[in-house]
């Protein structure tokens, strides 16, 4: 992660981010308006927020195996509940925005991407319960941890996938008719990144929905963003900076928008 191309980036962001007024499109009008800026606190955010509070203050040590691209703040290999809490999990507003993302597709089908603690994970399982939401993680001690927040919170629609994504991805899509949603917060590079993509590319619809975690982590990262939105399946993205939203609707022209 370079701290100093990020704060570039986001200052081109700012520059550049509109807001509903420069939406012609009454889909990115109405998803923008009713999904990303909606305030609305659903009953399973208490309970989601309860066990990330929990978590937090859990300072029990396990033994980590990062696959990716590391956190870019702590990659000691022994680290805390709390510590992999506070730095690798999303934060409220941006679980929250999955949520909302994930209750109004209302997807049969969920690739999360990157389980980690499972907070996120949780979050999507909630919001569709009649869905089925197939988790990845590389470390089996994470996974774990993981695996016992979703008994917590009595979450049953969730599969836990346990070892490299390279591989368990490909393996999983293998199983599946197509998928829906997919989260992508794994791998945090150009390469894996862009290959995540054009596995489940191959299980999409037009009305399946991408999002993409960390869109300016890296040059990396940014390059495979670009060349995403660029494919000719998209049909619209939304950049927030922190995250990039691929729809692969084939109603309307390709649009390309930046919001904040």
């Amino acid at each position: 992660m370079n701290k100093l191309f990020i704060v570039l980036q986001y200052f081109k962001y700012v520059l550049k981010a509109g807001d509903a007024h420069s939406l012609h499109s009454p889909y990115a009008f109405d998803f923008y308006t009713k999904i990303i800026k909606d305030e609305t606190v659903f009953s399973d955010f208490l309970e989601i927020e309860l066990l990330r509070k929990e978590l937090k203050n859990n300072f029990q040590s396990i033994s980590v195996t990062d696959l990716g691209a590391g956190s870019g703040v702590n990659n000691s290999k022994i680290k805390t509940i709390s510590s992999i809490c506070k730095i690798a999990e999303k934060n409220p507003t941006l679980a929250q925005l999955i949520y909302r993302i994930v209750k109004k597709q209302q997807p049969k089908i969920v690739i999360d991407l990157g389980t980690s603690l499972g907070i996120t994970t949780i979050y999507e399982a909630k919001a569709t319960p009649l869905g089925k939401v197939y988790t990845f993680e590389g470390c089996p001690n994470t996974a774990a941890v993981a695996h016992e927040n979703f008994k917590k919170v009595k979450v049953e629609n969730i599969e836990i996938v346990v070892g490299n994504i390279d591989t368990t991805l490909k393996e999983t899509l293998n199983k599946i008719p197509k998928v829906d949603f997919v989260f992508f917060d794994a791998n945090h590079r150009y390469e894996p990144t862009l290959n995540y993509f054009l596995q489940c590319l191959n299980k999409s619809d037009e009305n399946s929905v991408f999002v993409f975690d960390d869109i300016y982590w890296s040059v990396g990262m940014k390059k495979a963003w670009e060349e995403i939105k660029r494919h000719p399946s998209v049909g619209m993205s939304m950049d927030l900076f922190f995250i990039g939203i691929i729809f692969f609707r084939k109603k309307q022209p390709v649009q390309h928008f930046t919001l904040r």
